[in-house]
Parts: C-alpha cells; sequence; structure tokens
C-alpha cells in the first residue's frame, strides 16, 4: 500500500507557488507586525475635525490601502493552512492572521461610524466636488443601506473585535475534519490494500468502477464521520446560533435576511431559486440515476454510487492534469485573447496545488489575491470529473483576475449571487468543446454522462440539496429547536428522501452528508451554485446564438466585479432575474440532456 505524503514528500512540480504573495514565511512576519503597529495606532481619520469630501477621500483611501495589506496576508496563512493544516508553522500564521483581521474589522467599523454620522446627502455632495470620489460610490451606499440594522458605535466595535472568536466553530470543523479525523484503509476488488481520506473519497474511491473499492471506502468514510458527529454538530449548531442571535441583536427578521442583506438578494428570490430547482430538478434527475443504475447492472442504485461514471470505456476516463488544462484553453477560446491567456497561464505556471498529502483541505477552491495571480487548490485523480472542476475553478480565476485589473480593491468581489457563474460557465464551455469536437456517438454519450455527473449533479443538485439543508435549519432555529447530530442527520435524510423518491436508496451515510462540506459555515452561499449554473445556462445559450456579442456583454460583466449589485450585474450581460423563467429554462435545459443521453445509450 502507498500511505499519503507528507507535504515535505509532494514533488514541487504539484504544488502552486506563493512566492510573489510573500517569499517565505519570515517576510510574512515581518508585514504582519508592520500592519499590526498601524492598526495599533489612532486612525487617520481621527485627526479630522470637520468630514469634507477631501477627508473622507482620504479616510476611505487609507482604509482601502490596509484593507490590501491585511487581504495577502490572509490569503497567505489561508493558502498555507490549507496545503497542510497539520503544520505547526501553518497553524501559527492562521491563528496571528486571525487577530489581524478582527483588528481591521474593528477598524473598519470605527471608520463606518465616523461616515454614518455625516448628514443626509452630504456623500453625494462630497462625490460631486472630489471626482476621485466615484469609485467609492457602491461602497458609500452599501454602508448607508446597512445604517438601519446598526448597533451603537461601541457595540459596532466589540463585535468585530470578536469576529476571531466568532468564528471558532468553522475554525473546529476544518481542523477536526482535516487533522484529526483517520480513516480505515480497505481492499479493492483484487485484495490491494487502499488508503482513504477525505480527498481520496471525493475525488477517487467515489468516482471508482470498483464496487468492492467504493462500497468498503463508503463504510470506511460514513463510519469515522459518524464518530466524530456529535462535536461537529455542536460547531455547525455554534454557527447557525452567532447568525441567529446576531440578526436578532441587529433587528433583522430572521438570520436568513441578515445574510441575503449582505448580498444584495431579496428573500423571496432566494426561496424562488431553491424552491424551484428543487421541485423541478428532481424529476429529471431521478431519471437520470435510473440510467445509471440500468448502465451499472444494479438491482438498486445507493447512495454511494451517484458519482460513479456509467462505464469503463467512457471517453477520456483516465486523463492527466496537462491534457485536461489542453482541453480547458481550446474551449475558452470562444472568450477572446485575454482570457485565453489566463487559461494558459492557469495550467502551466504553478496556479494549482493538485496533489494530495496528509493534512491538505478537501474539495476545490480558488482564491485570487487582489493584484496577483489565482491560486487553485484541488487534488488531481486523473478523471474527467477532475477536468471539469479544473475548467470551475479557472472560471473563478479568470473572473476575479479581470475584475481586479478593472476596478480598485473595493469594487472588485461581486455578490454572491453572481459569484459562480463565470466557474460554471467554464464547465458549460468544456463541454460544449469536448462534443463538438468528436462525431462518434459513444465519446458524445460520455461527454453528456461527465456533464451531467459533475457540472448538474454536482453543482446544480449536491449544493442545491445543501441549500435546501439550510433553509429547514434556519428554519428550525427561528423556531428555537435545538440542533443536534440526530436532528441534523434527520433533516438531511428528509431532505435527500424528499428529492430522490426511491430512486436512490439511503442509509445512514447519506444521512451524514451534512458532515461533508464547509459551504454550511460560510453564509447562504450554497444556493447559489444555483443561481450561478441557471445564469450560467443562459449565457451559454446566448453565446451560440449571438457569438462575440454575447462574449463581449459576459466579458464586461466580468470585469465589472462588485461595482454594481447583481442583478444589474447580471442584466448587463443580458440575463432577467426579474422572474422565473431563466430557472424553468435551466431545470428543462437538464431535462434535455437527460433525454439526449437515454437516445444516445
Amino acid at each position: 500500500m502507498h500511505g499519503r505524503m507528507r507535504r515535505d514528500e509532494v514533488p514541487e512540480s504539484g504544488t502552486w507557488d506563493l512566492s510573489d504573495l510573500f517569499p517565505n514565511a519570515e517576510a510574512w512576519e515581518q508585514e504582519r507586525i508592520r500592519v499590526q503597529r498601524l492598526l495599533d495606532e489612532p486612525a487617520p481619520w481621527k485627526r479630522h475635525e470637520a468630514w469634507d469630501a477631501q477627508a473622507l477621500l482620504a479616510a476611505l483611501t487609507a482604509s482601502e490601502a490596509l484593507g490590501l495589506r491585511v487581504s495577502h496576508l490572509a490569503a497567505y496563512a489561508r493558502l498555507r493552512l490549507s496545503e497542510d493544516s497539520s503544520d505547526a508553522e501553518s497553524q501559527s500564521m492562521a491563528g496571528k492572521i486571525g487577530e489581524v483581521t478582527a483588528r481591521y474589522q474593528a477598524h473598519t467599523a470605527d471608520l463606518q461610524s465616523h461616515v454614518l454620522r455625516m448628514e443626509d446627502g452630504s456623500i453625494e455632495q462630497a462625490i460631486r466636488e472630489e471626482e476621485a470620489l466615484a469609485p467609492f460610490r457602491k461602497y458609500l451606499h452599501d454602508m448607508r443601506a446597512a445604517k438601519p440594522y446598526r448597533l451603537s458605535e461601541e457595540s459596532e466595535y466589540v463585535l468585530a473585535s470578536l469576529q476571531e472568536v466568532l468564528h471558532l466553530p468553522y475554525q473546529f470543523y476544518q481542523r477536526s475534519k482535516l487533522s484529526d479525523m483517520a480513516f480505515s484503509a480497505v481492499r479493492d476488488s483484487e485484495g490491494a490494500v487502499r488508503p482513504v481520506s477525505f480527498a481520496l473519497f471525493e475525488n477517487d474511491c467515489e468516482l471508482n468502477r470498483d464496487p468492492v473499492l467504493r462500497r468498503e471506502a463508503y463504510r470506511s468514510f460514513t463510519a469515522t464521520l459518524g464518530a466524530h458527529k456529535h462535536g461537529i454538530a455542536a460547531a455547525y449548531a455554534g454557527e447557525v446560533k452567532r447568525q441567529t442571535v446576531i440578526a436578532r441583536l441587529r433587528g433583522y427578521d430572521s438570520a436568513t435576511h441578515m445574510l441575503l442583506h449582505s448580498q444584495q438578494v431579496s428573500v423571496d428570490l432566494y426561496h424562488r431559486i431553491v424552491g424551484t430547482l428543487f421541485n423541478e430538478l428532481a424529476p429529471p434527475m431521478r431519471r437520470f440515476v435510473r440510467l445509471k443504475q440500468r448502465a451499472l447492472g444494479l438491482e438498486q442504485l445507493s447512495f454511494c454510487d451517484l458519482k460513479v461514471p456509467f462505464d469503463d470505456a467512457s471517453f477520456m476516463a483516465a486523463i492527466s492534469f496537462e491534457e485536461a488544462g489542453q482541453f480547458i484553453v481550446e474551449a475558452n477560446r470562444v472568450m477572446g485573447t485575454e482570457y485565453t491567456e489566463l487559461m494558459k497561464q492557469g495550467v502551466s505556471r504553478r496556479w494549482v496545488d493538485c496533489v494530495d498529502n496528509i493534512g491538505k483541505t478537501t474539495g476545490a477552491f480558488c482564491l485570487t489575491p487582489y493584484g496577483k495571480h489565482a491560486r487553485i487548490l484541488l487534488t488531481w485523480a486523473g478523471n474527467m470529473s477532475n477536468a471539469f472542476l479544473l475548467a470551475h475553478e479557472l472560471g473563478h480565476a479568470g473572473h476575479f483576475m479581470l475584475a481586479g485589473r478593472h476596478q480598485r480593491f473595493v469594487n472588485y468581489r461581486p455578490s454572491l449571487l453572481f459569484i459562480e457563474a463565470p466557474s460554471t460557465l467554464g464547465e458549460l464551455l468544456l463541454a460544449e468543446h469536448l462534443r463538438n469536437r468528436t462525431d462518434s456517438r459513444a465519446m458524445k454519450r460520455s461527454v453528456l454522462m461527465y456533464q451531467l455527473n459533475h457540472t448538474f449533479y454536482h453543482n446544480f443538485v449536491t449544493h442545491l440539496l445543501e441549500a435546501e439543508m439550510q433553509r429547514r435549519v434556519y428554519a428550525a432555529a427561528d423556531k428555537g429547536v435545538p440542533l443536534t447530530a440526530d436532528s441534523l442527520s434527520a433533516m438531511k435524510g428528509s431532505v435527500l428522501s424528499d428529492f430522490w423518491g426511491d430512486a436512490v436508496q439511503l442509509d445512514e451515510g447519506a444521512r451524514l452528508t451534512w458532515m461533508r462540506q464547509p459551504h454550511y459555515y460560510m453564509g447562504l452561499y450554497p444556493y447559489t451554485y444555483g443561481a450561478g449554473l441557471t445564469a450560467a445556462t443562459v449565457m451559454m445559450a446566448q453565446i451560440r446564438e449571438e457569438g462575440s456579442a454575447a462574449v463581449a456583454r459576459w466579458l464586461r460583466a466580468l470585469k465589472a466585479g462588485g461595482s454594481m449589485g447583481p442583478l444589474e450585474l447580471l442584466q448587463s450581460a443580458g440575463i432577467d432575474f426579474s422572474d422565473a423563467r431563466p430557472l424553468h429554462n435551466a431545470a428543462a435545459f437538464v431535462g434535455s440532456l437527460v433525454d439526449e443521453l437515454a437516445a444516445l445509450s
């Protein structure tokens, strides 16, 4: 058996390069000390007795510059901890940056208090007087919009100072998951011993055609989850309690209202997205898994069979990182030279950390520090699902690098409602390219299977079921219902059963799925995958119909970053979320793919 490598055993070529952020931990520590000293000094705006246009500009510019430095410190610390959460130096850096971030948030709360003391209309007057304030207009408008929910200045300062403590539930979850959970090795159908970890299970074992390996790994995986369920339940209950208490203190109707307010999304739109997709995706996805059941020759499709490909002969069943990168670059040529060049750099210049090691975080993410290139974390297992995952994360990279080139730091991150649209469009572009490059019926069928298996099952369904779980969790919390391991498992089981009906055999391990995703600790994030993929589906249709005109609108929206609200941003790309039609069309598109797959099968 080949065990998992330690971080110092991983080949450098499979790791990301962090040197343009900081050359080493010592340089990071020196910058942290410099920033800490700045945060210890009285804020420069405290010296202004009268807040005229020039004073406001000076305060906002100084805070933005300091925020950029803090963000680079935080990015480096997060990336280091993500690559090996068991490393003592990385743990120390994470602890130190938590303190710096909390201090900066207190600093920002103090600035906001000063700004909000300005009389109504004086901010617009200041912008008219000082042209350099124009880029801060949305930031100032958003600040004013949150004013009715602000606490006293002293309370805001204290709450911001406690952010490190208030995020302990997520820290506990991550440390427990990545450093404390140990999984028993298993044997495959040939008797070989295979290691199991979070990353190996989700990127290899769960997708493996070998039913012995897949099911034994599932038993090992869920047994360990079950052994830790009470501690993780306490962490998640703490996270939900944090949100509900703060929402109540601020005067929001619920935690859901508070979390959506920061996204500039109405509660009605949120429920429309989750409810419509939950109801309309269930029928085609049940048809899809029944097709899979027949293809696999199973009497009953179990939960652990959901992600396995249809057959061994599927197109590009095994694929190298380099091959996948080339496919993605070719697929994105329709997006123009600048965007395609970003894709090329992403797969050739060590932007991606792709090798598994002990302590490495699970899943995948893209982090793009402002003014720097993107970093992508995933665990490469050499299959087409990984290729779609890489296309997804490179979509994030292209988005944030374009936004960073065209917007100030204060404006480059859009609302979460839009955040998953560029990434999921990257997957749709890859599928379109793979299907168009072949006349083979078998290859087209295989690409369809991967598209349904990853882009739509993973992004639409997996995250949609998380979103529905969140709806039920926060509804229970609003009623004062205690959240325990048993109640969370029952709730998750109910969500799965309502969606899959009798198409999937559910067991206790399936009911523990609420333990697998960190998204539950990120506010109302999971539903944004449904919103994003809906927008991407509309955009893909427009690119097919209009070509370069649609691409130009899309690139303009990417470059806008967070300089406008999410619905305005979507509208600028030609996507109208004012009613449910895009959601209906997206669900219908999934149904058409299932119909096409059935015909090809």
